[in-house]
């Protein structure tokens, strides 16, 4: 009896229909996950609007409250009720104010912004009374539906009182409610739109398996079937499908044979092409085509799988200066070097299945995905372990030419789909995420935020800011008093670099100048400090009991040493200003100088050739110690604030400090003192027989026509 067997078309059947539900599975979880995320990006919206606006509110407000300060100084000197009021009133009329204060010194109110002061002379009995009377600057909380800032009213250094007010954050909810709703709306408008096109899509492939089954009986022929998918797989790039063998004898079971033959030989050279082509040629890793078409697949085979992966992008730090100072050549064996600890620390992380690349350059990315047996979660936690394993492991000194090299990198780390859903965005957040560690210190990792592309888009601005910033007259120069220890004297000053944007107002010094030292800026604003420097310095007379004129300390900062022509630009400004050479003093930060000792050395000992003193800024801080400076000589060196600070309550850093002095002395230099601001701090400094002090005890920084009354 003949075997009944299942025909062609029923397994066709068969199979349509199964693949028809596992769609309709996948599409149902994806409706769900997109519902979570609707979800999820409803909340972190809702969070991250209540954040900006409650910090534009707590911004403009502090920016109106220091404004107000500042106005009503005269007026609280004189005690002027009348244009005390007049400005009280004025702010009370601004929309979200609840209430205005003006109070003195004790704390009791001088003009609540009404007509009859009601209030006047009542000691202010809320409970934020006590903190606002006691603080020493601006002072920010919030208390219930009110957002009280303050800020004392100051003359010198004599507190004449304060001001506060309080604004309303009822409309911040309102605004911020009124948003939501409107953003809501949107999600679900599509929601439902995907739901039809899911449903459509549907619908459409139902339609097509039909069609697929009634022509399976015509177009379907077991050996040209087999031929026709190994072709199609060929002519995709994909070699790995093998084309069946047959034991056929007839013409066709050749070309099936012969087929297969001429797989094995194609897959063998692309193999052999795709080796040179996606290789990296110095250090064997995958290039950057060979990365973006593995990220591509993975991301492919990911999508709506609700799996994550991790992309690490590292850049080496200070690499240029290893090709600008020792040459090419060692700059490829750092690469190797480097290439090979990451790929040594990726193979040792266990739980990960890693890509590692080389995009060109000191530029390594890694993909990063949680093996099959790991918890989806932990693919964050897998890629923070990788990301501090590598910054750890390149931080160490490299070996290079029988000398120690040290480097370091900045990581960057983006994850799908959280951070972004295609290879491109990918990409792009992890190099952002990467520039601001940079921007954080180098050395470390971050993780990219969304909010990092505003920091991005602000620095940038910045950065466009910057140009030209002292041809229109927005950069000037602050001078910060140094005195000497034993008798108090005046002896000099430290040039501080200060920018007043137009707009935005006086700018932190930390900011700008990083980002001037970043972007190379600091390169042709150096030179303008140096001159300026030097130039108010030959106006500076002797204070009495100094017996000879002040000198001048000038901030030079690493990108500048590495130029090259720092010694150059140093003479041509003593030359066109006249100024002494002995009257100026270089300060250089530790770890400038002792991350490149031999270059440094020999550009050290040219500018003390020409009679200027050089100083070790920030001493204390870096990863030298005192032996290092029999090798890179200076004539002076300043202790970091850090040990300052805690020097009347820490044992340890008193300790410090003296051992400091007295070795540095040992050796014939200098030792200051930077960032005194109490009266025990510098008895202490004297008592140990510390040569100059400087900090806001003593004197803050002032302008150049306030520094020739200091002298006088």
């Amino acid at each position: 009896m003949k075997q009944s067997r299942i025909g062609l078309q029923t397994r066709f059947l068969a199979a349509i229909l199964i693949m028809f539900v596992v769609v309709v599975l996948v599409m149902l979880q994806l409706w769900n996950r997109q519902q979570a995320t609707q979800h999820d990006v409803s909340e972190v919206t809702r969070a991250a609007m209540h954040e900006l606006i409650y910090e534009q509110v707590r911004i403009d407000g502090e920016a109106e409250v220091r404004q107000l300060a500042d106005a009503l100084a005269n007026p609280l000197y004189y005690f002027d009720l009348d244009a005390i009021g007049a400005l009280a009133r004025a702010a009370l009329r601004e929309s979200d104010v609840e209430y205005v204060l003006v109070y003195d010194p004790a704390g009791r109110i001088l003009h609540d912004g009404s007509g009859d002061i009601a209030a006047y002379g009542q000691p202010m009995g809320d409970p934020l009374a006590a903190e606002v009377v006691a603080a020493n600057g601006p002072h920010t909380r919030a208390s219930g539906q009110v957002l009280d800032i303050s800020s004392p009213i100051m003359i010198g250094d004599q507190r004449l009182g304060g001001v506060r007010i309080g604004y309303s954050l009822v409309g911040v909810a309102r605004a911020e409610d009124q948003s939501m709703a409107g953003l809501r709306n949107r999600i679900d408008e599509v929601g439902r739109r995907n739901l039809a096109w899911l449903l459509l899509l549907c619908a459409a492939l139902g339609v097509i398996g039909l069609a697929a089954v009634a022509l399976v009986h015509r177009i379907l022929v077991q050996p040209i079937r087999i031929l026709g998918d190994a072709a199609r797989e060929i002519e995709a790039g994909n070699f790995s499908l093998p084309v069946p063998d047959s034991d056929r004898e007839d013409e066709l079971g050749d070309l099936i044979r012969s087929f297969g033959r001429m797989r094995e030989s194609v897959a063998r050279h692309d193999r052999d092409i795709r080796r040179v082509a996606y290789s990296d040629a110095l250090t064997g890793l995958s290039n950057r085509l060979a990365f973006r078409e593995a990220l591509d697949t993975r991301l492919r085979a990911l999508q709506g799988a609700g799996r994550q992966l991790a992309l690490l992008f590292a850049d080496i730090d200070d690499f240029k200066r290893i090709n600008d100072t020792l040459g090419h050549e060692a700059g490829d064996e750092v690469l190797l070097q480097v290439a090979g600890i990451i790929d040594r620390v990726v193979k040792v992380i266990p739980g990960v299945d890693a890509m590692v690349a080389r995009f060109g350059g000191d530029e390594f990315v890694t993909l990063l995905q949680a093996s099959d047996n790991e918890p989806e979660g932990e693919v964050r936690t897998l890629a923070t372990r990788l990301a501090d394993s590598l910054v750890h492991e390149l931080g160490q000194p490299l070996l290079l030419h029988g000398r120690q090299v040290f480097l370091g990198c900045s990581i960057g780390v983006a994850l799908f789909p959280d951070d972004a859903d295609t290879a491109s965005g990918l990409m792009k957040n992890g190099d952002i995420a990467m520039y601001q560690a940079k921007v954080a210190g180098k050395n470390c990792h971050r993780f990219y935020s969304r909010t990092m592309d505003q920091a991005v888009e602000r620095r940038m601005r910045m950065e466009h800011d910057l140009r030209g910033a002292w041809g229109r007259g927005e950069l000037s120069l602050a001078y910060q008093p140094i005195y000497r220890t034993r008798d108090r004297v005046l002896v000099g000053a430290e040039a501080l670099l200060r920018w007043n944007h137009p707009e935005d107002g006086a700018i932190a010094p930390a900011v700008f100048i990083d980002v001037a030292e970043q972007s190379g800026l600091i390169e042709s604003i150096g030179p303008e400090v140096m001159r300026a420097a030097c130039h108010e310095a030959t106006q500076w007379r002797p204070a009495p009991g100094a017996g000879e004129a002040p000198f001048v300390a000038v901030n030079v900062s690493p990108r500048q040493l590495r130029s090259g022509d720092l010694v150059q630009q140093i003479t041509a400004a003593l030359h066109e200003t006249s100024l002494p050479p002995a009257r100026l003093h270089v300060e250089l930060t530790e770890t400038a100088v002792i991350s490149d000792e031999i270059n440094a050395s020999a550009l050290l000992a040219r500018l003390r050739q020409t009679g200027v003193r050089v100083w070790l800024d920030d001493f204390g801080t870096g990863y030298s110690s005192l032996s290092h400076l029999r090798r890179v000589q200076v004539d002076g060196l300043k202790i970091d604030r850090s040990f300052i600070t805690d020097l009347l309550r820490d044992p340890d850093d008193l300790a410090l400090t003296s051992a400091i002095i007295a070795m540095a002395h040992s050796m014939g230099i200098t030792v200051v003192a930077e960032g005194v601001e109490k009266q025990g701090q510098y008895d202490l400094l004297r008592e140990r027989d510390c040569d100059l002090v400087q900090g806001f005890w003593l004197g803050h920084p002032c302008t150049p026509a306030e520094f020739a009354k200091l002298l006088d």
